[in-house]
């Protein structure tokens, strides 16, 4: 087929009215003319700066750490503790063998309460992307659910063998921390050691809800088997606290809060009366095994201050920050004096 051929005519004046459509208004704003300011560096604005900051951050940074030096902490390594009667390594017992250990300590002078009682945990990856996925909020709010309809974020935790669903599921659930601890002063005497009000409040009234019926945990969970490594089902986390049960265990809902950090701590109890000085011994039930990924295990006593807990980094912080302003500030006062810009 033969090429057609057409001849285009382009009237320039449409071109200019063209161009001026996209034109900006011609404002101060549009055109970027509005008055701006700059600041011009010089000696007499910056050298206050440097003496200021460091004026202000080092009595603080002083201050901080003092405050942190009034907070009373302990801590405790046990990850290979003996046995308390053969003297055998606890880490080396495999589950369902128990392993009982003492670890000893001492308070030089008498700590007021609450002291609270955390236990410890390193190179723990909380923060795996798929460990903290695996998890059923609807479940853990008191959903009904069943086999079929556990998340699938769950597996290989969701389901059991024969196919029963598991209460609750998923990996956090699953490796919850069971380790116990008992503390005793020299004359054997058991202090009270309060396992309730350790859980955020959001996460105890919101987040975490028994299936119905609430008033029955036995026959709300008897279509369910418990995660495989534990020893006790959900219903009987708690023996001597009926509504301390379930998803409503506090301690659960502590441990099902995942840690951002391989080594972390988390909230066991808190002794509410304070402890005297003296010696004292926590018995561990040695249950959590922590060897085979080379980790460790601690149990740490700690009070707190309107700062938080024991924290001497901020203090340093605020010192070393402050420190190195100073003394910039007296090294550039110096080159201005000494060696002026002409």
């Amino acid at each position: 087929m033969a090429r057609q051929q057409f001849d285009v005519n382009i009237d320039p004046d449409d071109v200019t009215l063209d161009q001026d459509s996209r034109r900006p208004d011609n404002t101060a704003f549009k055109q970027q003319r509005l008055s701006a300011w700059q600041p011009v560096l010089s000696p007499k604005s910056v050298l206050p700066l440097f003496l200021v900051i460091g004026i202000i951050f080092i009595p603080l940074g002083a201050f901080f750490f003092v405050e942190s030096e009034k907070v009373f902490e302990n801590v405790q390594e046990y990850t290979r503790c003996s046995e308390v009667t053969t003297g055998n390594d606890c880490s080396s017992f495999a589950p369902p063998a128990k392993c009982n250990c003492d670890v000893t300590f001492t308070v030089s002078e008498d700590v007021q309460g609450p002291v609270y009682v955390y236990y410890g945990l390193s190179n723990f990856y909380q923060n795996h992307r798929r460990y903290v996925k695996s998890r059923d909020d609807k479940q853990l709010i008191g959903a009904e659910v069943d086999a079929g309809s556990l998340s699938s974020d769950c597996e290989p935790y969701r389901v059991d063998s024969d196919g029963k669903p598991i209460a609750p599921c998923g990996a956090i659930a699953n490796s919850l921390f069971n380790d116990t601890y008992t503390l005793s002063d020299s004359a054997s005497n058991v202090l009270a050691l309060t396992r309730t009000g350790i859980a955020w409040d959001s996460d105890h009234t919101v987040k975490f809800n028994n299936p119905p019926p609430q008033d029955n945990l036995e026959t709300a969970f008897s279509g369910f088997v418990m995660p495989f490594y534990w020893t006790q089902r959900v219903e009987e986390l708690d023996l001597t606290n009926p509504d301390n049960n379930g998803y409503k265990n506090e301690a659960f809902e502590v441990w099902m809060r995942t840690a951002a950090f391989p080594t972390f701590r988390k909230l066991y109890g808190r002794i509410d009366n304070g402890i005297l000085a003296g010696n004292y011994t926590i018995r561990v039930e040695y249950n959590y095994p922590v060897v085979s990924f080379d980790g460790e295990k601690r149990v740490i006593l700690s009070t707190v201050s309107w700062l938080g807990g024991k924290n001497q980094f901020i203090g340093i912080a605020y010192i070393v920050v402050g420190s190195l302003s100073l003394v910039t500030g007296l090294v550039l006062v110096l080159l201005n004096q000494f060696r002026p810009k002409k």
